[in-house]
């Protein structure tokens, strides 16, 4: 069926703009301004002073520019519908925006039983600084090792750390701020090989 004959089912009076149209916008509208809104807390909570009240800018304008005037028109279930799933898509989408800019850095924490110099000497050796110290677990003695690494380069340290030590426990938990400190510095024209140490 084509698109003359799919419209020509609806009545003549039928009101596009309240039950497609008006619904579309709101959808749209909402992305936008929740993603913005998820990221604007996310920055905020990794310290990102500057960042967040731009980002709450242009959140606040789109709300009171665009989202208050499409839906004084709003006045059926599809429109309300719209503005649900526009709320649900846009902390969606703000949440994997944020995944794929992988700001910030985070402490990565490990507790080994054995073979601990192996694993930190790889670590070190692809540009990593590491703290390591001796304790005492439940079963006897361990190693804590501790490193802090940029968001983006989390994928490469836990495979460093299974290959080395599968077994190893991991925990990771975002740091605020950092100052100073051993971080990798990739080389562009070996796609991301050598390591080398930073600061």
């Amino acid at each position: 069926m084509n698109v003359i004959g799919w419209l020509s089912q609806y009545p003549a009076d039928f009101d596009w703009y309240a039950w497609a149209i008006l619904p579309l916008l709101i959808f749209c509208a909402r992305i936008i301004d929740v993603t913005l809104g998820t990221l604007r807390i996310i920055f905020i909570s990794r310290g990102k002073r500057y960042l967040a009240p731009l980002l709450g800018f242009v959140e606040v304008f789109i709300w009171v520019a665009v989202i208050t005037q499409i839906t004084r028109g709003a006045h059926n279930i599809v429109a309300y519908f719209a503005y649900a799933a526009g709320f649900a898509a846009g902390n969606f989408i703000g949440m994997y925006i944020e995944d794929k800019l992988a700001i910030g850095t985070l402490i990565v924490r490990l507790i080994v039983q054995d073979h601990a110099d192996d694993l930190i000497a790889h670590l070190r050796a692809a540009g990593y600084g590491v703290t390591s110290v001796d304790a005492k677990g439940a079963s006897g003695a361990v190693n804590l090792i501790y490193t802090i690494v940029r968001r983006r380069d989390l994928a490469e340290v836990i495979r460093i750390i299974h290959h080395e030590h599968p077994n190893a426990f991991v925990s990771i938990e975002e740091a605020r701020s950092t100052r100073e400190g051993i971080f990798p510095v990739r080389s562009s024209r070996t796609n991301g090989l050598p390591w080398r140490k930073g600061k």
